[in-house]
């Protein structure tokens, strides 16, 4: 058996529409998965999924109502089987000086960026743990690593993301579940590509340290998805694994 198979599991994948989210849908579609991809624009997602084609499904969600999570993992289970892995992929930003980020700007972005994902993968969690097995995957950002100007909320979040990966794999990883994260560096998705072509200095600074000297591809965060929710990393769980060309690293 192909130990990067994943023939025969179901991925929850959110945020599963566009950019990375989707190229982890499309990679864990090639390897044999069944995918539902979850979101809150249902004409993003419909597209998405018929572009996938057969193995994908999507559902909304906002992920913010943290109250109703529990509900939507157990009708994700009830129409298409109990879920083998979870991606945590689904996010938002604000730009804007620290200064001028209020109280409330900041909850949200935790709320949604950490918060969120700890209660879904909780109430994943619930499900799996009677089963003795599953994979859970968190997405960080290279935020994480670096200062970087006018993301403090969007930084703390994802630190926060890094942390608690490491928590909960301490946790549930005698459950037989595995919680992984992947800390992207700069990928090429319609949303970087244009903060990025409108800002030829930053860009110039991006590909100056990093050692691969291009940006990544969404499919390079889809194939490490794969690699950590598969059998071929089964004893691999509470690391955070940089997919940036060195970006880390360079100087």
């Amino acid at each position: 058996m192909n130990a990067f198979s994943l023939k025969g599991n179901l991925a929850l994948v959110t945020g599963g529409g566009s950019g990375i989210g989707l190229a982890i849908a499309r990679s864990f579609i090639e390897a044999g998965a069944r995918v539902v991809i979850a979101g809150r624009r249902e004409a993003v997602l419909q597209a998405a999924a018929a572009e996938l084609g057969n193995g994908a499904s999507y559902k909304v969600c906002d992920l913010s109502v943290l109250s109703g999570l529990a509900a939507f993992v157990e009708n994700i289970e009830q129409e298409f089987g109990p879920i083998d892995i979870l991606v945590n992929n689904a996010g938002i930003n604000l730009k804007k000086p620290a200064l001028e980020v209020s109280d409330a700007e900041f909850e949200n972005i935790l709320q949604v960026n950490l918060q969120a994902v700890f209660a879904l993968s909780r109430e994943a969690v619930a499900k799996m743990a009677p089963r003795g097995k599953g994979s859970i995957l968190l997405i960080s950002s290279m935020a994480s690593q670096y200062g970087i100007p006018k993301v403090v909320a969007y930084t703390a979040a994802k630190s926060g993301v890094e942390g608690i990966t490491k928590a909960l794999a301490v946790e549930w990883s005698p459950l037989g579940i595995r919680i992984n994260c992947i800390a992207p560096g700069f990928i090429e998705t319609d949303m970087s590509a244009k903060a990025l072509n409108n800002d030829p200095e930053r860009k110039n600074r991006v590909l100056a340290r990093t050692p691969m000297q291009h940006l990544g591809k969404p499919e390079d965060v889809g194939q490490a998805a794969v690699f950590l929710c598969s059998q071929a990393a089964k004893y691999i769980t509470g690391v955070v694994l940089p997919v940036d060309g060195g970006n880390a690293i360079g100087f």
